[in-house]
């Protein structure tokens, strides 16, 4: 299992938007970054992710899955762009915000803090754990 974080405006997709969606969720469209697409790629089914709310909130609000492998990103006819599908699997009990990340140690070398652009982004398992852990969460699926 891997994990990630996927980033999203909550203006223009929330967490609460893909809860709505149940399980059969959507495709993690619009994703126009080469890095980002190539974490997709890399993404199995059954990866669990951070669902991070981004410019309004600045937290980890959720947890999502993979429930399909890369494919074509149905929102453009450029053949570069791939995307996941993705569902809501729960709420974090507490969010997560990035203060809280950037001022954990434990989370220092974390894509979030060091690449805070990025919109798909890798998790290693002892950040998934303690992320997991300051939202209330046990860490294991």
């Amino acid at each position: 299992m891997n994990y990630w974080l996927f980033k999203s405006e909550p203006f223009k997709f929330s967490f609460d938007m893909l809860k709505a969606l149940g399980d059969k969720g959507t495709q993690w469209d619009g994703v126009r970054n080469y890095l980002a697409r190539n974490n997709m790629r890399a993404m199995q089914i059954g990866d669990l992710g951070f669902f991070y709310h981004s410019n309004e909130g600045l937290e980890v609000v959720g947890i999502c899955e993979v429930c399909a492998l890369a494919h074509h990103d149905t929102t453009t006819e450029d053949p570069r762009w791939e995307c996941v599908d993705v569902r809501a699997v729960r709420d974090m009990p507490r969010p997560v915000t990035l203060v809280e990340v950037k001022a954990n140690p434990k989370l220092e070398k974390m894509s979030l803090v060091t690449s805070m652009r990025l919109s798909v982004q890798p998790v290693t398992p002892d950040e998934w754990k303690e992320v997991c852990r300051m939202g209330g969460l046990d860490p294991a699926p």
